[in-house]
């Protein structure tokens, strides 16, 4: 995971700037009802669920529903998104009910590895060195897109200097920035100053309001954040760095194969492009579904 949903009113300054500024007619304008059609239950995937998870008939689902337009939260506050939609279409096709467990981003792998939650799905972006805590099924790919304020060119390749906002814990906080940034100190110029946000609407807008020269984040989230700002932002650069997205599972468990399963037959009858495609995310589709492949790609 590496971004948010886009403006909930960080502040009133931020909401006053924003007022008005989206543009529900662009790509990635999924809503809260979704026109996807149904998903039904596949009887050879619910097959491979451990009966500790089939008795209770619920698939408990780490998110943090901040990240627009893969997981937010709609006027009600219910998660929403096409990673909600994916995730219910795997408890769908597990006959079994979805049960959000809205938390933290960084609490889900613990939340998942003890147990509190049957599977997290939060943008992750599969590494290697998560994969030692955790098995992922891999579902989509993502790169990493920089934005700058419109008319204010920068290079993510030339940023030695520039402050760059990102949402903590994300892999553009741990790893991308942090190895840009050692880049320029290992060439005699100055780091990049790092500006970490606990969201990501956070980020954007220090972007908007000039606190920062650039946002780093995965790139259908930034491009759902320019979108929806209207002329605040713009793409600085091009997508670089693509990378899997997983869904998160218990290492070693049984629950794995099942997912794995459950995500072929979203693959497989069409419902998976349907979604995609309502949310104008279809460029990051898969037509295999994995399981580790950060270690094994």
């Amino acid at each position: 995971m590496r971004a948010r949903y886009v403006f909930p009113a960080l502040a009133a300054a931020a909401a006053l700037m924003l007022t008005g500024c989206v543009d529900n007619s662009t790509p990635a304008t999924g809503g809260s009802e979704s026109t996807a059609p149904a998903i039904e239950a596949d009887d050879a995937a619910a097959a491979l669920v451990p009966a500790e998870v089939a008795d209770t008939g619920t698939l408990v689902i780490g998110t943090d529903p901040t990240y627009a337009p893969n997981e937010f939260k709609n006027e009600a506050g219910d998660p929403i998104g096409w990673g909600i939609e994916i995730a219910n279409g795997i408890a769908a096709k597990l006959g079994l009910e979805p049960e959000f467990q809205v938390a933290k981003f960084d609490n889900i792998i613990p939340s998942v590895s003890g147990g509190k939650a049957n599977i997290g799905e939060s943008s992750f972006t599969d590494t290697v060195e998560r994969e030692q805590q955790v098995d992922f099924v891999n579902y989509y790919t993502a790169g990493i897109q920089w934005a700058s304020q419109k008319g204010k060119d920068v290079d993510p390749d030339n940023a030695c200097g520039l402050k760059v906002a990102v949402q903590a814990t994300t892999y553009e906080d741990t790893d991308e920035v942090p190895a840009k940034s050692d880049a320029c100190v290992a060439a005699g110029k100055p780091p990049i100053e790092k500006l970490k946000f606990d969201t990501q609407d956070a980020a954007t807008n220090a972007v908007i309001l000039g606190q920062a020269d650039a946002l780093s984040a995965d790139s259908p989230v930034t491009l759902y954040a320019i979108a929806q700002t209207g002329d605040k932002l713009q793409p600085a650069g091009e997508t670089f760095d693509v990378a899997p997205y997983g869904i998160v599972v218990a290492k070693g468990s049984e629950l794995t194969t099942a997912v794995q399963a459950a995500l072929q037959s979203m693959v497989d009858d069409g419902s998976y492009q349907a979604i995609l495609d309502e949310w104008g995310v279809a460029d990051g589709g898969i037509d295999e579904i994995t399981i580790n492949a950060a270690a094994n790609g």
